[in-house]
């Protein structure tokens, strides 16, 4: 059994698939683990603390895929990526699999069976596998470094001799993980905090972590969450109140962070031009729904927009990233945990189970064609 770790060939991605723990987690496995040169630099890890575990370095991304069983990734592939892996590889990577039904049948014609990890399940079983998770947790904390480092003034209130300085008031919109972290992490560095969401559930978190609760509480928003504790798209009436009751709070904000997103869908539009418009000067808005449309009408994926009135806009791209040593730590587990699923212990062989759920729900192409049926295109 062979796994191999290519280096990520987008240029803004840092991160990598495996660390030098999880290197020696596949070895005891009975894996040979193949590590592209370089591989890990950006993240802190250099090839020769892989080397120590036990893997082989080479030179390029063909001979580390080369006869590979399992090829790790962090973001999906494309089909020259995978020039030269045979047929029948497993890839687990961060997919991004919405809206690009195109890229996903290229990469099923080349054979390989591309498991989307941020599919997985959020089920007990499947809790150290989770990278939506990993990743938010790591977003959240980073948005509000982000956010402080563009502020101009500090976030807690301080009493000196030469007066009193108010604490920064931050909002956070969008209480999932990300959302949670940047509460945590705001009220650590002493900032009066407030949230928001439409799933209910949420408030008793909110209120845990030492923030204030906004939101209209009517009917549909007792009502405002799915199954599997994502947020449901709400009305256009109850839109419009939420809009009225926050736009009225943002303009007392110093900071904004918003996080909302709806799988498979346009990230929803939370903060308007009218909303940044009546902020004071010299506040921040950090969207990390920048990539996904983004919910802040002017905010620019991969700028810091400047307002006329001084607003700051923050849409850093891939803002785990940016916290490549830590993210790829948390991320390389995640895809350790998966793995063990996939060998039969006694054999030291690939075992896969295709009717686990954890298989089912995350794997998008096999034998050539799409097979899962949310990126089935319509016939």
């Amino acid at each position: 059994m062979r796994i191999a770790v290519p280096a990520e060939s987008d240029p803004g991605e840092a991160r990598v698939a495996a660390t030098a723990e999880t290197v020696k987690k596949y070895i005891a496995l009975g894996a040979d683990v193949v590590i592209q040169t370089g591989a890990g630099m950006k993240s802190g890890v250099p090839d020769a603390d892989y080397a120590a575990m036990g893997a082989t370095i080479v030179a390029d991304a063909q001979a580390a895929i080369a006869d590979a069983d399992i090829i790790l990734r962090v973001r999906r592939p494309s089909g020259q990526d995978l020039a030269g892996a045979k047929r029948g590889a497993l890839v687990l990577a961060i997919a991004d699999p919405y809206d690009h039904v195109e890229a996903l049948e290229k990469l099923a014609a080349t054979g390989v069976l591309l498991f989307a990890m941020e599919l997985m399940p959020r089920i007990t079983r499947a809790q150290a596998m989770d990278v939506l998770s990993s990743q938010a947790n790591l977003a959240g904390y980073r948005a509000v470094v982000d956010a402080a480092a563009e502020f101009g003034r500090a976030f807690p209130m301080m009493m000196t001799a030469a007066g009193t300085v108010p604490a920064a008031k931050v909002f956070i919109m969008g209480v999932g993980v990300a959302g949670l972290q940047a509460i945590a992490t705001a009220r650590r560095m002493g900032a009066i905090v407030t949230a928001t969401d439409v799933r209910p559930a949420t408030k008793e978190q909110v209120v845990s972590l030492g923030a204030k609760f906004i939101a209209v509480e009517d009917e549909e928003f007792k009502q405002a969450e799915t199954a599997g504790g994502y947020a449901k798209e709400m009305s256009a009436a109850y839109q419009e109140k939420q809009k009225a009751l926050t736009a009225a709070h943002i303009a007392k904000q110093d900071v904004v962070i918003t996080t909302a997103l709806i799988p498979g869908r346009r990230a929803p539009l939370l903060i308007t031009e009218d909303m940044v418009a009546s902020m004071r000067p010299g506040s921040v808005i950090v969207d990390l729904a920048v990539e996904r449309g983004g919910n802040c009408a002017l905010s620019r994926p991969g700028e810091v927009v400047v307002t006329d009135k001084g607003v700051r806009i923050i849409g850093h791209m891939n803002v785990p990233g940016r916290l490549a040593a830590t993210a790829s730590a948390l991320y390389a587990r995640n895809l350790s945990a998966f793995v063990d699923t996939l060998v039969d212990k006694t054999q030291k062989a690939l075992a896969v189970n295709w009717d686990d759920d954890l298989v089912k729900a995350t794997l998008l192409t096999k034998d050539g064609g799409l097979v899962h049926p949310n990126f089935q295109k319509a016939t």
